[in-house]
């Protein structure tokens, strides 16, 4: 586990995650981060070389894989400062996990302007992931995965404006985002014949190119390009019929186009327990579906509620990975 900002709420979260799982080794986590702000959440903390220590310590202590900060971490207010240590704990994750070491990296928020500031160069958590799992000059190509209860939501288009997301689509693109989902869906989920829909961009699917021509021109060409190519998916539909609870039966994935239409149901269906999963990469890696939450850092509140199922994910995922 990534520590992320060591400003906001993830060393709360961790010791909360660390004391709820303690009595469950399956769950066993190593926090890669500031030892010393560990232990000043109040758990017992055992610093590791190896990250192969941690199941034998995790009943009674939280493991931690010492990188220390070069300067004291004050509560809720972000600092540059720390991007250096913030970078490397992500790095040092995907290492371990690259070489076998580790069954799967689970990353506290970060706060992207933090980074932004010593010239990080990255649209984001996932971009940066993505690099670090370069082969040659070959990077993956990491697909936004959410999931909360029975609903899991993929995103086209992310952090992208609304109004640059239609020209953002394209057909390759819709087609390459769901070969990737339907990969992973059978990899790390065990569906063996998975079922996707495809939502469409306009208010009622453009209603036959009345309220738009995207769902004509890009997302219904790339669907039917999909079936041709032994891809089980229907769409596009309506965005507003596929989330309720009958609805959801009908499918294992739902690709959406733009962030909201994906999250707003996501969390509407369960807010606090939303996971980020990362697709694409030849690790695996959840994270919670949340930010760094410097307004309520310290104040002993945040609850973990979804970085502990980003852990039982994670864990879920790389279980399946190893018998596929």
């Amino acid at each position: 586990m990534s520590l992320g900002d060591p400003c906001g709420v993830g060393p709360e979260l961790a010791a909360k995650a660390w004391t709820s799982l303690r009595d469950q080794t399956g769950f066993a986590f190593c926090v890669i981060g500031d030892a010393a702000l560990m232990e000043a959440q109040g758990v017992p903390v055992a610093r590791v070389t190896d990250v192969a220590e941690t199941t034998a310590v995790f009943g009674t202590a939280l493991p931690v894989l010492d990188i220390p900060l070069t300067a004291p971490a004050v509560t809720g207010v972000p600092d540059s400062v720390h991007a250096p240590q913030i970078v490397a704990w992500i790095s040092k994750g995907v290492e371990l996990c690259l070489e076998g070491r580790a069954h799967a990296l689970v990353t506290c928020p970060i706060a992207k302007s933090v980074l932004y500031a010593t010239g990080f160069k990255f649209p984001g958590h996932t971009e940066y992931l993505a690099d670090l799992c370069r082969v040659g000059d070959v990077v993956p190509t990491p697909v936004m995965m959410l999931t909360a209860k029975d609903l899991r939501v993929v995103l086209a288009t992310i952090h992208t404006p609304l109004s640059a997301v239609p020209m953002t689509l394209s057909r390759e693109g819709l087609v390459k985002l769901a070969k990737i989902t339907q990969k992973a869906l059978v990899r790390d989920f065990a569906i063996p014949t998975p079922r996707l829909v495809m939502a469409g961009l306009n208010p009622h699917a453009g209603e036959d190119g009345t309220i738009g021509r995207e769902e004509i021109d890009i997302i219904a060409p790339a669907v039917f390009a999909l079936q041709n190519a032994s891809v089980n998916i229907k769409g596009p539909y309506p965005a507003d019929t596929l989330f309720h609870d009958e609805a959801r039966l009908t499918y294992d994935a739902a690709l959406c186009m733009y962030h909201d239409q994906g999250l707003i149901p996501l969390k509407t269906l369960d807010f606090w327990g939303g996971v980020n999963i990362t697709l694409g990469l030849p690790i695996v890696r959840t994270s919670p579906d949340h930010g760094t939450g410097f307004n309520i850092a310290g104040k002993g509140i945040a609850r973990a509620d979804s970085l502990l199922a980003a852990i039982r994910t994670a864990d879920e995922i790389s279980r399946n990975r190893a018998t596929s």
